[in-house]
């Protein structure tokens, strides 16, 4: 999957026009938990651009988990961490993971049971477990990212759909 995600860059901009239907179906999401793509993922900054009323907080790595930070202007401050992923300065305030409305999760593929692959360390999954019960879990990815089956394992946090095109 890492292959293919390195060979074909995702449409980033009809997966943002999806996000775009799918918010709108959402009464009450208020604060979303998003990503800042790795090369081969789905660039929502376009997304988030045309949102300025949402609250859009971003992970960081920090050691074994991710604290979740509220950022306003994403090109100003998020700068690259630890692991080349771009992430929230540790000065700006932690956010509460019990106070995330939406979680929109990035994955390797993504199968119609909910099931997520990850990139292997299980940030996502110790994140979503601290996360309340109607939280929504939303991956996200490109059409070619959905597989039949990403055998999930005991410890596995499912999504609750997948947005993708």
């Amino acid at each position: 999957m890492r292959a293919i995600l390195r060979a074909r860059a995702p449409d980033s901009g009809a997966v943002c026009a999806a996000l775009e239907r799918w918010l709108a179906g959402c009464h009450g999401v208020r604060w979303i938990s998003v990503f800042a793509a790795l090369p081969g993922e789905v660039d929502l900054s376009e997304f988030i651009v045309r949102h300025p009323e949402q609250g859009w907080v971003y992970p960081r790595v920090a050691g074994t988990t991710l604290t979740l930070h509220v950022v306003g202007d994403p090109a100003a401050e998020l700068s690259v961490g630890s692991l080349g992923i771009r992430e929230p300065s540790p000065a700006l305030p932690q956010f509460a993971v019990a106070r995330i409305d939406a979680f929109l999760c990035p994955g390797l593929a993504f199968d119609g049971h909910g099931g997520r692959l990850g990139r292997g360390r299980g940030y996502y999954d110790r994140l979503l477990a601290g996360a309340r019960p109607a939280a929504l879990k939303i991956g996200v990815c490109a059409a070619h990212q959905i597989v039949p089956d990403t055998f999930p394992q005991p410890h596995d946090v499912r999504m609750d759909s997948v947005v993708c095109a």
